[in-house]
């Protein structure tokens, strides 16, 4: 089984292409695979925020199908970092630069864009559908959507915001001392324990530090994964809030910084005609090594045979890193 181990602001995962496995895997093995290889303890190399599976599709604007399976085996609808990783591999397996990827619930627009820096393979992807529904957020704060307003079972400071792009996220504005405290993990962890009652389901939950104008640091619990350097759709999410909320909807078609502990990429929040609205995420696809492993072996979480070779693109990437951190 080959495997590629990449990252998206340091929001690591292993993509998987199905047409290149020897056999079908069935989904209860893709998910104990999951489960076994993103270990952070004791799975292939450090482990993973999730796997990425490639699959085939035969429409000839689509160039292939993304699924998400988080490291506890869950299934997302959506990874704006894992999708810019999967543009990549589908573009350099197909020699096209432009073209759509199909998710859960959309086909993606995602290109190739202006390398962020030397080295740091770039692309720019498409983050929707948006919707503030309760229903299409799963959530039950007995209001129909939720913008800047208090939860009291959470806190009794913060204000929240709540959208899916399309999988759900809860939104806090904070300050750095807020950002850097154990709020975001108690709060998190109460809403992903699967016993509460604003979201049964779970959502992914981030605390946002505005740095200057257009420039934001954003902090994500993600649901199925805990703390992750960068989660793609809550930066996406984040910005959107951050254009209705804090710039009076003066900041469409803006790029912004969006900071994250792995690092930062460049958003663009859309509206379109209609209303709606879409993000361009804009952000490295990494690619750290190429490995096999008997896909048996994984199963069993024996990783002694397996192999790993480094691409060398970490180091340009961690330059990148450093870099904006001066």
């Amino acid at each position: 089984m080959e495997l590629i181990k990449v990252h998206g602001s340091g929001n690591d995962f292993f993509i998987l292409d199905q047409e290149k496995l020897g056999r079908k895997i069935s989904e209860t093995e893709l998910k104990r695979l999951a489960i076994k290889v993103c270990d952070r303890k004791h799975g292939f190399h450090g482990g993973a925020d999730g796997i990425l599976c490639v699959l085939p599709e035969t429409r000839d604007d689509v160039l292939g199908r993304m699924r998400v399976i988080n490291a506890d085996g869950s299934e997302a609808s959506m990874c704006g970092n894992g999708l810019r990783t999967v543009a990549r591999y589908l573009s350099e397996k197909n020699g096209k630069k432009s073209f759509k990827v199909a998710t859960m619930y959309a086909d993606l627009e995602v290109e190739q864009a202006n390398e962020l820096a030397p080295g740091v393979k770039t692309f720019s992807v498409e983050i929707s559908p948006v919707s503030f529904s309760a229903d299409d957020l799963k959530m039950h704060v007995g209001k129909e959507e939720l913008h800047e307003d208090k939860l009291e079972m959470l806190s009794g400071e913060l204000k929240f915001s709540a959208v899916a792009v399309p999988n759900p996220h809860l939104i806090s504005f904070v300050d750095h001392e807020t950002l850097v405290s154990e709020d975001l993990g108690r709060i998190a962890s109460y809403l992903n324990d699967g016993k509460n009652a604003l979201f049964p389901d779970g959502v992914n939950v981030s605390f946002v530090e505005i740095l200057s104008e257009n420039e934001i640091f954003v902090r994500t619990y993600e649901r199925g994964v805990g703390y992750t350097n960068a989660c793609g759709t809550a930066m996406s999410a984040s910005s959107l809030i951050y254009v209705l909320e804090k710039t009076d909807g003066k900041g469409f078609e803006k790029t912004l910084s969006v900071k994250n502990p792995g690092g930062m990429v460049k958003t663009i929040v859309h509206r379109k005609e209609d209303g709606n609205y879409f993000m361009s995420l804009i952000g490295n696809g990494t690619f750290v090594a190429k490995c096999t492993v008997s896909l048996d072996e994984a199963l069993l979480g024996d990783f002694s045979a397996a192999t790993w070779e480094e691409t060398g693109e970490q180091a340009s990437y961690e330059k990148f890193v450093k870099k904006i951190c001066e």
